[in-house]
């Protein structure tokens, strides 16, 4: 019914209750979940919990908020990407509200893991903050239409969502739009194509209303579908529907259990 498309369930608050959150899951319908790859150390984690549950899938890449690691190349991001588990790149992208100074290796990483998911053939998980301008520049200037992918936990305008669905993008939306505040985040929820809309959790962080100041899990995703469905003004059944099959569309490699 519904698919949690990004969330980190190797970290530490999830994978201590592994069991209970798989159960989580089954209870609330939620039938698949992406769990999002932030730097190589922890890499093997990521793929250790997709290899363990048939219905959880990987991605392999470094977050922007990594700093001062060693960076993967194109050619590494490339074999790690091949193995039959992960079915994208990232999260990748640009973070100008965490840290500053001279960005620019966040740029040259971000440039990386795009010509690595053109080359791997598999799509882009991106993360902005404070940076939609960059972001766009850069997935414009490395040709990050050819391959798409997924705007991550959305949190811009309906103009950057435009500019970003032009690049043959899809729009995630997160917990963050249950929040009373998420004024302008609902309009633009209810104004994305229903073809390019995506659901999330990013758990176990931004857990949704009416579980705020708990950690995040993906059985709460439901919760994010109910929220967008009444925007919308559809069921949260038909939410769910669409969404899993625009999962499937984009992440193509990932087969459904």
């Amino acid at each position: 019914m519904y698919i949690d498309s990004h969330c980190h369930l190797n970290f530490p608050d999830l994978v201590a209750r592994e069991a209970e959150i798989m159960a989580h899951m089954q209870a609330n319908r939620v039938t698949h979940a992406l769990c999002v790859s932030v730097n190589m150390e922890d890499y093997p984690q990521v793929l250790a919990v997709a290899e363990r549950h048939a219905n959880v899938f990987a991605s392999v890449g470094v977050h922007p908020d990594y700093e001062n690691i060693a960076e993967p190349d194109v050619a590494r991001l490339v074999e790690l990407a091949a193995h039959p588990r992960v079915v994208a790149i990232g999260e990748t992208g640009l973070d100008y509200f965490r840290l500053t100074g001279d960005l620019e290796w966040q740029r040259e990483r971000f440039r990386t893991h795009i010509r690595a998911a053109i080359a791997a053939n598999k799509p882009l998980i991106i993360h902005t903050r404070s940076a939609a301008e960059d972001t766009l520049r850069i997935m414009r200037e490395e040709g990050a239409d050819r391959i798409g992918g997924v705007m991550h936990c959305f949190t811009e305008s309906q103009a950057v969502a435009e500019q970003a669905l032009a690049l043959n993008f899809y729009i995630s939306m997160s917990g963050i739009v249950t929040f009373k505040n998420a004024v302008v985040l609902k309009e633009v929820a209810k104004n994305i194509p229903l073809d390019r809309l995506l659901i999330e959790t990013d758990s176990p962080y931004l857990a949704p209303v009416p579980h705020r100041g708990k950690t995040n899990e993906p059985a709460w995703v439901s919760d994010v579908a109910a929220c967008v469905a009444e925007l919308r003004g559809m069921s949260p059944e038909a939410l769910g529907q669409a969404t899993s099959a625009n999962f499937f569309r984009l992440f193509h490699t990932a087969q459904a259990v």
